[in-house]
């Protein structure tokens, strides 16, 4: 073999030798960051740049040796401690990012990066952002991933005047529910690779692709519709036949993750806790990411506005909800706890956490596309979920099963840990369908959360603030799971509609003294047409390019007013926003810009609950054909 051929190969021989030392047996920290860097190195774009495919046994759960310390739950009254070492690390990268947005912007009298660089040294000054993307299925997917496309400094252009790029590197958190966990978990399981790529990778977000249909158009992982079924069975099976209850939202897990994560079988071996693995996320390179799903009570089919809520992060999956407020270690999800231990001869589970079942979680209203499989290719997997119907009934048909249940006898006061078996939904079937919760836990100090709003609240399908004022009810509620959480005050939905609050940005809790505890700025972002329809249906599955492009690009344009031809003091009142409560903490005078900001972008009070009638908005800037 020649050298010239021997060069053109070496890419090809090292990518397999990665792929091949992830199949065996799990690496340790240092190999895993060995061999992703060597990875990092041959892959011509970062969309190659996934997360780990670590589970020891594709989708199927498998025991293990547990660690000399072995896994534990624990109380849920404080952040772990990973997190919290983490934060350290990533106030750092945040400051520098502020420093870089912020010094674009002009705020006249307040110089922001030498404000930024004077408090460096002092976390607890600086600005702590949390951003929070909605559920709505694609649609929230990609209206959510034009906004990130636009807070993203990598996007090309992103950095130029009325452009927002920079905002992404300087969040803390980034959480997702239903559609938009699945634009989180595309992110970060190809290690945070920017929106553009995914957009443009011909592997995956491939929406024309049906879920019904596999994916046939994927340049690199296409297959027929009949190995496609063929293998979600396998998959599922394997799960079940290992033991572990199945639900389906074990399908509908595997059949999304063809589409979101860039690997054979949608990442068959991907887990959620491999997050916590790279080397990337590691040196807290990236927001954390949060995925929210919602508790169901044994024996209930409705779920009420105070269910518990529970997420899930790179380390651990549980609630700060009372009365149960506990975690357990995201890696050993499955294995068999009892009173908050493991006890001795229970060996450690790995691989229960598989990403695409995580993402299905959050989204299991979508479980009932699987009941709609009428086609031959399907019949397998239509007489599966018939099977399971069977077995956990008809009633119980949005349910994703954690079996064993991980806190199961932890708590005698909490419903969840009375059962051996936990059941979870879409974590917008309490009606918070932005995931502001988890930003709100007093020990994350969050003080300004981006709340990107797809949901399909109104009958034409445009967010009327519903999600907004579901998460301030709760949090009024002493008695509720909300926990008293801090939250500004919002009015009702007529009146989102009727002042337009639901069709420009709008600032929720301005003034801090006229907010019940430490609640953050909400600066509110609901969907709308500046470019293009993008009220398309919740339950559409399948999209040409063309329109999903057009989407994203109408997303882009709601995060930036049109890179700021609606408003050009735009970027500099987000900015604003985003400086709010540090200058507070600091003492340090608002300047007149910001006050200008602040009058022209923040509910003042005023309420009109009169009915709007049906909601028509209509376009912001010059429509585009497609």
């Amino acid at each position: 073999m020649n050298l010239l051929m021997t060069l053109k190969l070496l890419p090809i021989v090292v990518t397999w030798l990665v792929v091949y030392s992830y199949a065996g047996a799990p690496c340790s920290s240092d190999e895993c960051d060995i061999l992703q860097r060597d990875s990092r190195t041959v892959a011509s774009s970062s969309l190659y740049r996934k997360a780990l495919p670590n589970a020891p046994d594709g989708y199927t759960p498998k025991g293990q040796t547990c660690p000399v310390d072995r896994p534990s739950i624990r109380n849920g009254s404080t952040l772990s401690a990973n997190e919290t070492a983490w934060l350290e690390r990533r106030r750092t990268v945040t400051t520098d990012a502020m420093i870089d947005f912020l010094g674009r912007l002009d705020f006249g009298s307040l110089n922001a990066s030498s404000y930024i660089e004077q408090n460096a040294g002092n976390a607890s000054a600086l600005p702590n952002i949390g951003i929070a993307t909605s559920g709505g299925g694609y649609r929230a997917l990609m209206n959510g991933g034009g906004a990130l496309q636009a807070f993203d400094s990598r996007t090309p252009n992103s950095s130029l005047p009325g452009h927002l790029g920079g905002i992404l590197q300087s969040a803390t958190y980034l959480a997702g529910l239903s559609g938009g966990s699945w634009l989180v978990g595309s992110l970060y399981l190809n290690n945070f690779t920017d929106v553009t790529s995914l957009r443009d990778s011909g592997t995956v977000w491939q929406f024309q692709n049906s879920i019904f249909d596999g994916p046939s158009h994927s340049f690199d992982f296409g297959i027929s519709t009949v190995k496609y079924y063929s293998q979600l069975e396998d998959a599922v099976s394997g799960k079940s036949d290992a033991g572990y209850n199945a639900s389906i939202t074990d399908y509908w897990g595997r059949a999304l993750a063809y589409q979101l994560i860039n690997a054979t079988e949608g990442g068959l071996s991907y887990t959620w806790s491999s997050i916590a693995l790279s080397k990337d996320f590691q040196s807290a390179g990236m927001p954390m990411p949060i995925i929210v799903t919602d508790g169901r009570a044994p024996g209930q089919i409705l779920v009420p506005d105070n269910a518990t809520v529970f997420e899930f992060n790179p380390w651990e999956f549980g609630t700060f909800n009372l009365p149960l407020e506990a975690f357990v270690p995201l890696e050993f999800l499955a294995s068999n706890f009892s009173a908050g231990t493991l006890p001795t001869g229970q060996q450690c589970v790995r691989g229960f956490d598989n990403a695409g079942f995580v993402m299905g979680t959050s989204s299991s209203l979508f479980n009932q596309a699987f009941l709609q499989i009428n086609n031959t290719d399907g019949s397998v997997v239509k007489n599966s979920i018939e099977k399971i119907l069977g077995a956990i009934g008809a009633a119980n048909n949005d349910i994703a099963v954690y079996d064993p249940n991980p806190f199961y006898l932890y708590s005698n006061q909490s419903v969840y840990a009375s059962s051996e078996s936990l059941f979870l939904v879409d974590g917008g079937e309490d009606l918070q369908n932005i995931p502001l919760e988890p930003l709100l836990q007093p020990q994350r100090k969050v003080d300004m959360i981006l709340a990107l709003d797809s949901s399909a609240d109104t009958t034409t399908e445009w967010p009327n603030g519903t999600a907004m004022v579901a998460t301030y009810e709760r949090s009024l509620s002493p008695l509720g799971q909300g926990n008293g959480l801090p939250f500004p005050p919002v009015p009702d939905q007529n009146t989102f509609v009727n002042l337009g609050l639901n069709n420009r940005p709008t600032f929720f809790g301005c003034n801090s003294s006229n907010v019940t505890g430490a609640a953050p700025l909400v600066v509110y972002l609901a969907n709308a047409p500046y470019i293009y329809q993008s009220n398309v249906s919740t339950f559409d599955l399948e999209y040409n390019t063309t329109e999903r492009d057009a989407i994203i690009e109408n997303g882009y344009d709601v995060a930036t007013l049109g890179n700021a031809t609606i408003d050009s003091n735009w970027p500099i009142c987000l900015g604003c926003a985003i400086l709010s409560r540090s200058l507070e903490r600091t003492n340090t005078p608002v300047p007149e810009s910001c006050t200008a900001c602040f009058q022209q972008y923040c509910w003042n009070g005023t309420t009109n609950s009169t009915d709007p009638g049906t909601y028509y908005p209509i376009y912001k800037l010059s429509q585009l054909h497609v």
